[in-house]
């Protein structure tokens, strides 16, 4: 079984005579262990799929599953359960809370996981030495580089071990040696942990990391490669 398929997914905005169809009937299926990139020119549908996948909204038609299960039938609750126990996300803007140090945001990514085990300080300083920021765990996002506030973005992500992580433009406000540090490290979380990614960007250095291509255009899929 796929861990995502889409089956026949329209999303429409609007109503009456002022709509959108942002996405044209999208069939798709990602595997476990994919590290994937969706592409395409602004407007093409790619932030609405991200979405959808990530069951932060839900289709207009067709189905989503994720782990076999249909995201558009869930109610609110078990929508927010399944995104906090399956799913990481990683933002462009990283969405940190400026309040708190790099150990503090992750760890509490952690306890609203509710993961029991290993105990949730070890668990965040293990992700946080393994992208790199063991000696800065204890700085707040203002202390940080754009490229040091991505890594705790991405420690965030992974700290509750998701099967699926999705990363929209995670490159867009980094310099391209930053960007290829970052690309590495989740390269190597994918590797290491199977962990599923699929991005949404323009980068082409994204894209020349990815193992599958995914362009979109008009809120269809025009090209499905896959590469080794």
């Amino acid at each position: 079984m796929a861990l995502l398929q889409l089956e026949r997914v329209k999303k429409i905005y609007g109503k009456g005579d002022i709509k959108v169809e942002a996405l044209r009937g999208i069939d798709l299926e990602i595997g476990t262990g994919e590290f994937s990139t969706v592409f395409g020119p602004s407007g093409s549908g790619k932030t609405t799929l991200l979405n959808l996948i990530g069951a932060l909204d839900k289709p207009t038609e067709g189905k989503v599953y994720l782990n076999g299960s249909s995201t558009g039938e869930m109610t609110k609750n078990k929508l927010a359960m399944l995104r906090r126990e399956n799913i990481g996300f990683i933002f462009q803007d990283f969405n940190l809370i400026p309040v708190l140090t790099a150990f503090e945001n992750v760890e509490f990514a952690l306890k609203i996981a509710s993961r029991n085990g290993q105990p949730s300080g070890e668990r965040t300083r293990e992700i946080l030495e393994m992208v790199g920021l063991g000696d800065m765990m204890h700085r707040r996002p203002g202390e940080l580089s754009g490229g040091q506030k991505q890594r705790v973005a991405i420690a965030r992500a992974l700290v509750k071990a998701p099967k699926l992580i999705l990363a929209d433009e995670p490159t867009a406000n980094l310099d391209s040696e930053t960007s290829k540090g970052i690309l590495e490290i989740m390269g190597r979380m994918n590797k290491e942990l199977n962990t599923t990614f699929i991005f949404s960007t323009h980068d082409p250095m994204v894209m020349e990391y990815a193992r599958r291509l995914l362009e979109i255009r008009d809120g269809k899929i025009t090209r499905d490669e896959r590469r080794e």
